[in-house]
């Protein structure tokens, strides 16, 4: 199943790839305001469930633009085909594929590619995580005075920005610095691989996290809610870092009231 998930993000991945900066007014839709979608959105995904489906037929799965499909199975491929459409859009070389197999309600296996770096990111549970081969563990930074947090902006529920901002405030003041992706996945999968040491970002859908979740853990690192709790699947607001910094962070979002 690890091999199926690395295979399908590696497909979906070669075709954003091949198609990156090329795309046509045409070939983009916007689902609301700031959210889009491109024909190579639905491409990749098409691409990513039809190999899945021949591999493991009776599978459920949930993909970004598909939803959840019909199929009822203890095993849930959960599929993002292109996390950061707007920078994917725009010609920013930072989006990835995010692949994820659930079994019981319980991330298993995780898989996030990276196609313009060709970094893969995966881990199996109680396995590791691991880049390109290599195993990965979450940075040691035990000082926030030197940790370079990541975030994503309240587009999706912009009635809370100024709660958002609060904390970003607090956490701008007490880390070294921040910096905004725009693609959760990469976020994620660069906590994972120490190159950031913390994360929080509101109302994710669990297509974003999945893979991620199981990476951070793996690579020795946390991953919760607002309030430290392991609600986040279904609340979609995600703290998440080494140990040291994931508890600094909880202690600035856990006094944030969301509307």
């Amino acid at each position: 199943m690890l091999k199926t998930a690395k295979k399908a993000a590696a497909m979906g991945g070669g075709i954003l790839q091949k198609e990156f900066r090329k795309l046509k007014e045409g070939q983009i839709d916007i689902k609301g305001k700031g959210d889009y979608v491109t024909e190579l959105d639905y491409k990749s995904e098409h691409k990513i469930i039809s190999f899945i489906k021949h591999k493991f037929p009776d599978h459920a799965i949930m993909a970004e633009e598909s939803e959840k499909q019909k199929t009822e199975s203890t095993y849930q491929w959960i599929i993002d085909p292109l996390d950061g459409t707007a920078n994917y859009i725009q010609g920013i070389p930072v989006y990835a594929v995010s692949v994820a197999l659930s079994i019981n309600g319980i991330i298993n296996t995780g898989v996030i590619y990276t196609p313009e770096t060709e970094e893969m990111f995966w881990a199996e549970r109680n396995k590791g995580a691991y880049l390109n081969g290599h195993r990965i563990r979450v940075s040691g930074k035990k000082t926030m005075d030197d940790a370079i947090l990541a975030t994503g902006f309240p587009f999706r529920v912009k009635e809370n920005l100024d709660t958002y901002l609060q904390s970003f405030k607090k956490l701008f003041h007490q880390s070294a610095g921040i910096r905004r992706m725009g693609a959760a996945a990469v976020d994620l999968a660069y906590i994972a691989c120490g190159i950031f040491d913390g994360f929080w970002e509101m109302r994710l859908k669990p297509w974003d996290v999945a893979a991620g979740s199981l990476l951070i853990t793996e690579a020795g690192g946390r991953i919760g809610d607002f309030r430290g709790n392991q609600e986040f699947m279904e609340s979609g607001n995600i703290v998440a870092g080494n140990p040291f910094v994931y508890n600094k962070i909880v202690k600035v979002t856990e006094k944030m009231v969301l509307k």
